[in-house]
This record gives structure tokens, C-alpha cells and sequence, in this order.
């Protein structure tokens, strides 16, 4: 009977499915700023990754060790 009852008020309001709608709208776009946002800050920080130098080992490195002498 309860299930009876919601469904009848939810059929007596259209403002509660207009009210969903907006919610929906609403997280949409703010998932698609967050997206922007993450989006800028990861292109950020790749680029300035890339601009970091690093200088080679002294002495070639390349060896890989952990072998016998």
C-alpha cells in the first residue's frame, strides 16, 4: 500500500520530476567543470614535468648492477 501511495503523490506533482531533472542538470555540469578543472591541472603539471632536466650519472651510470665483479 505504501508503494500505492507514493506513486499516486509522485503523479500528483510535476514539480518533484522537474526537481529531479534540475538536480541531473545541475551534477552534470559540475562534473563537467570538475573535469575542466583536472584536466587544466594535469596539462600544468605535464608541462612543467617536462621541463625538468636531469643530468646523467656520473661516470655513465648504464651499468645496472648487482652483478659480480
Amino acid at each position: 500500500m505504501e508503494l500505492r501511495r507514493r506513486f499516486a503523490l509522485a503523479r500528483s506533482t510535476e514539480d518533484r520530476g522537474a526537481s529531479a531533472i534540475e538536480w541531473v542538470i545541475i551534477t552534470g555540469v559540475l562534473v563537467a567543470l570538475a573535469a575542466a578543472v583536472g584536466l587544466i591541472i594535469f596539462n600544468l603539471v605535464q608541462g612543467r614535468a617536462e621541463q625538468i632536466q636531469i643530468p646523467d650519472a656520473p661516470g655513465g651510470g648504464g651499468g645496472g648492477g648487482g652483478g659480480a665483479p
